[in-house]
């Protein structure tokens, strides 16, 4: 959420943002809203005060004019009743319009009409070359017997599956390996909740927005497509000290999302699926644009690590206006080449916000001037299964149908080579 008064000085800039990132949204209707709830607060304000006079007045008056002030206090806790419940249903309006308001880009972000229009940034490996045809994911899980998607469509649905033998065991090697490492790094290791209070989602910018892509319970809970959404509650309404900062955390959580609007995409295999498990960074930091870069950088940085340590060759891209979300500034996504398809495909995304998310959950550090201050936040995926096991599986695949298991894989899936 940006600060009214910042929106209000810099209206042009906030409907560039909103024409950048393709929202439609009439910032006119809300600047007029708040116009009227300026109005109405003074109204408000000025009748308490009023109140306030008379109620003196009453107490103090004996003789016969007391009674004209009753009359008086009558019709001025109707009328302040009256601009109350005004009040009210203004500051819902205006509240509701506020969410909406999308953060201002940075003047790096390129202008674009969809993912097609991202820039690459850099480049790390060569595309993976065979001397023979290469398998599929579905081929290569389904020749070792690493998954069943029949019985967990049988058991979930469309998009179900069950990660079996050797590709259960890489899975849980690729967590424990992502923990380890980002734990030696300084991050605090979380495990998260999925299941979710509407104010999280809110908080970072899931709410309104994307609610159809949230699976939402009869308990007016939600479950998470990224374990960003329990990590940023955690600080939700309260204060600490500068001294304190950054709060840098690698939180792992089961993920759900409805996948709305993806119908006949991807819908075999493990890239596009309805339950999944994310290992995400997240940082709280000072309210400095030079820090949250600094920590952008980093965060991208540690996920490029981890790449590269698994030799998966993928390329950096920078998000264009269309294709970053409602909060946030800047964002890459690390895409890994995945030789079936002859692409590259999105493995990471990596983001910071401002004080946009940690505004709207309240969270809040005392400076060294002692003053108040909002953080900033970012995130980034540091790995998500089974998307994951996709890009490894056909990289590492050899002529025999078995697959090389990742060097830095093998002290945790206690194996060197899949299919022997």
């Amino acid at each position: 959420m940006l600060d009214i008064k910042f929106i209000r000085e810099n209206a042009d800039l906030v409907k560039a943002a909103i024409t950048k990132k393709h929202i439609s949204f009439d910032l006119e209707d809300l600047l007029a809203v708040d116009r009227q709830r300026l109005v109405i607060l003074t109204e408000v304000e000025g009748l308490r005060t009023k109140q306030n006079q008379v109620s003196k007045q009453i107490v103090e008056t004996k003789d016969a004019f007391r009674d004209g002030l009753i009359i008086e206090m009558r019709s001025l806790k109707e009328n302040l009743k009256t601009k109350e419940e005004e009040l009210r249903e203004t500051m819902s309006k205006w509240q509701r319009l506020m969410l909406q308001v999308p953060n201002v880009p940075d003047m790096t972000v390129p202008d674009g009409n969809s993912d097609a229009d991202n820039q690459e940034v850099r480049k790390w490996g060569e595309p993976t070359k065979f001397d023979f045809t290469p398998r599929n994911q579905i081929e290569l899980m389904q020749l070792h017997d690493m998954v069943d998607f029949e019985r967990g469509t049988k058991i979930a649905g469309f998009r179900g599956y069950v990660l079996k033998n050797d590709g259960a065991l890489l899975s849980l090697a690729i967590w424990q390996y992502v923990m380890s490492t980002m734990t030696k790094k300084g991050f605090v290791p979380l495990v998260v909740p999925s299941l979710v209070r509407k104010e999280p989602f809110i908080g970072t910018g899931f709410l309104p927005q994307s609610e159809e892509d949230l699976y939402k319970t009869q308990d007016d809970t939600y479950l998470a497509g990224t374990a960003e959404v329990g990590t940023m509650g955690l600080y939700a309404d309260e204060v600490f000290d500068e001294k304190d900062l950054p709060k840098k955390f690698v939180s792992f959580s089961p993920c759900f999302r409805r996948e709305a609007g993806s119908h006949g995409k991807d819908t075999q295999g493990l890239v596009r699926v309805h339950e999944f498990y994310k290992v995400e960074q997240v940082v709280l930091c000072e309210a400095n644009h030079e820090t949250s870069v600094k920590f952008h950088e980093e965060l991208t940085k540690n996920a490029e690590d981890l790449m590269q340590a698994l030799k998966i060759p993928y390329h950096v891209v920078l998000n264009c206006g269309a294709d970053i979300g409602l909060g946030q500034v800047k964002k890459y996504d690390i895409e890994a080449w995945v030789p079936s398809e002859g692409k590259y495909r999105e493995t990471h995304s990596s983001s910071y916000f401002h004080d946009f998310q940690t505004r709207r959950l309240n969270i809040r550090y005392r400076d060294a001037e002692g003053k108040l201050r909002f953080a900033h936040s970012l995130n980034n995926t540091a790995l998500a299964t089974p998307r994951a096991i996709v890009p490894i599986i056909e990289n590492y695949q050899q002529a025999d149908g078995t697959i090389r298991v990742p060097e830095v894989l093998i002290p945790f899936m206690g194996k060197e080579v899949i299919g022997k």
